[in-house]
């Protein structure tokens, strides 16, 4: 075989992978917090779940994609198993849309899509446009790449040499093995699907033996989803695992199917493809995907049951509680650039619940003067603190990636919740450093003073309690927002009537000094909370048009 056919080849696979790449991550891009909504919501039941499946997939053009972003959903939390069945059984299906297009042979237009795309990439200053832009790049590169394949297969069909090889290719176990192995490494079903739709176009391969090597090609595929999945949790593993079984089961029913009527499933290619071998193969792709869902779908359950009994027993994980360790983000969990901003959500949220749970030990520990409650007090906010420069580092790192356009908007909205949650930790040490006051000094606090205060504690643990809500993205979002702007108002009024009361018992001579001092800070530091948990509420939705700095609340 010549040398420049080898070479050509190679460099039309090169295009082709980068096409597909550029393509599928530009959509991820421009779209993907909203298509991951979309994953996310809309999942309720698998058979919602499988319709939305085969519309994401086909969407990104990755099955892939799809199926690593439902294991992190899967290692966070967001997602059972029972839902996720249903969207991978849709991705399998959704992942087909890609030879559908290839075997239309649209090389020709490729060109016409790319000059103008690239000029918008190179000097459009918008950046929703470049990424669009860069979608219509990577679909005119693939085309071209596959022109280069084409080209080079033409060539290689005088190799004496290959032919044989290619000829002695006829079992069908060697075949599924041989697509298995292929899409392993280069990690796409589409392109292997690809690359044996030109190859039997060109005369290469012949259409039944590509049948089997369609369904190793969907075996392979699963190697994503199970990388991802055993760098997680049990359930992370358990949901790549379904993916695989799928496609086992499946290449198995298929492949008895084909054993015992290959010729007439050939004939029946044919006739719904007209005679072409390329749209042959994308067909018979996209019939044996449908096909493997619809016989499988009802016995999904039983798949996830499966799962179990391969990987048994309960998850180790921590508690929130767990001192100076990450549940949701860090080296030993999913790491996924679609997900990267839930995932610190996540932990934002177990970092404000700590910080909220703290600063109620604090007031009980002001009044008890419980030594151990003190101590605790402490012990998590070292905890508080740990987490919010782990916190810190990890936005950090995700911010410099290319994340979706929603995602990175929201990444310096991020960096101000956890300079918030770790002000109301640091105002809970305050506290806690007041109790030892009192202990130290023999200060007491009137019967007044501590209702006053634990009136005030009240509303700020609700004000908490509706920003982190807001914050987790509660479906009454607008309305929670109303109720922390309503709240937060009346907090600073109580405050003010507060330190005027306390004003007045001081001019009575009815509290010392020292407990007055001590009571005034007390209440302006849970007024000052209150203000950190208004910025957690509204720091999202600022992110998205307003800015940020306009609505932060002044904190004294």
């Amino acid at each position: 075989m010549n040398v420049t056919v080898l070479f050509t080849m190679m460099g039309g696979l090169g295009l082709f992978l980068y096409g597909m790449k550029l393509m599928g991550d530009s959509i991820e891009n421009a779209a993907g917090a909203k298509l991951r909504s979309i994953l996310e919501t809309l999942t309720t039941n698998k058979f919602m779940g499988m319709i939305v499946g085969i519309f994401f997939t086909a969407a990104i053009q990755s099955s892939s994609a799809c199926t690593v972003m439902v294991v992190s959903f899967v290692n966070s939390g967001l997602m059972d198993l029972y839902q996720a069945a249903g969207v991978i059984f849709g991705a399998n299906i959704g992942t087909t849309v890609t030879s559908q297009l290839v075997s239309f042979n649209l090389s020709k237009y490729a060109p016409l899509f790319l000059l103008p795309s690239v000029l918008f990439v190179m000097f459009s200053k918008r950046s929703m446009v470049r990424k669009c832009a860069s979608i219509v790049v990577g679909f005119g590169i693939l085309f071209l790449g596959l022109s280069s394949m084409s080209s080079a297969m033409s060539g290689m069909a005088d190799s004496p040499q290959l032919m044989h090889i290619l000829g002695s290719l006829r079992s069908p176990l060697a075949a599924i093995v041989v697509g298995s192995v292929i899409t392993g490494v280069i990690q796409s079903s589409s392109v292997t699907v690809s690359i044996m739709l030109l190859m039997c176009r060109e005369g290469l391969l012949d259409i039944n033996i590509c049948l089997y090597i369609i369904l190793g090609c969907n075996i392979g595929a699963c190697v994503p989803a199970l990388l991802t999945g055993l760098a997680g949790k049990k359930n992370a593993l358990r949901a790549a695992l379904i993916h695989l079984f799928f496609n086992i089961i499946g290449t198995v029913i298929m492949a008895v199917i084909l054993v015992l009527a290959e010729d007439s499933v050939v004939q029946m290619l044919a006739a719904v493809s007209s005679g072409d071998k390329g749209r042959m193969i994308a067909n018979a792709h996209t019939i044996f995907k449908v096909f493997q869902v619809v016989i499988l779908l009802p016995a999904s359950s039983l798949i996830v049951k499966l799962t179990y009994l391969v990987t048994p027993g309960e998850e180790q994980g921590v508690g929130y509680r767990e001192q100076f360790t990450l549940m949701y983000i860090g080296e030993k969990v999913v790491f996924s650039p679609a997900t990267a901003v839930i995932d610190a959500t996540r932990e934002l949220e177990r970092m404000g619940t700590l910080a909220s749970e703290n600063i109620n030990r604090a007031m009980n520990a002001l009044i008890t003067l419980d030594e151990d409650d003190i101590k605790e007090v402490y012990e998590v906010e070292k905890n508080i603190n740990y987490l919010n420069h782990a916190i810190v580092n990890y936005l950090v790192k995700v911010g410099q990636m290319n994340l979706p356009v929603d995602d990175s908007r929201q990444i310096g909205a991020l960096f101000h919740v956890v300079n918030d949650i770790e002000r109301i930790g640091d105002h809970a040490e305050n506290v806690a450093d007041a109790a030892k006051q009192r202990i130290a000094n023999g200060i007491d606090f009137s019967l007044e003073a501590r209702n006053e205060m634990g009136r005030l504690l009240e509303m700020v643990n609700t004000i908490i309690r509706y920003a982190m809500e807001v914050f987790a993205g509660n479906p009454d979002m607008e309305f929670k927002l109303k109720q922390v702007e309503e709240l937060e108002d009346r907090i600073d009024v109580e405050e003010r009537n507060i330190q005027d009361r306390h004003v007045e018992r001081l001019a009575k001579n009815e509290c010392t000094p020292e407990a007055g001092m001590l009571f005034s800070d007390i209440i302006s530091g849970l007024e000052r909370v209150a203000d950190h948990a208004t910025n957690i509420a509204f720091a999202i939705r600022d992110s998205e048009g307003e800015d940020l700095s306009v609505r932060q609340v002044a904190v004294k």
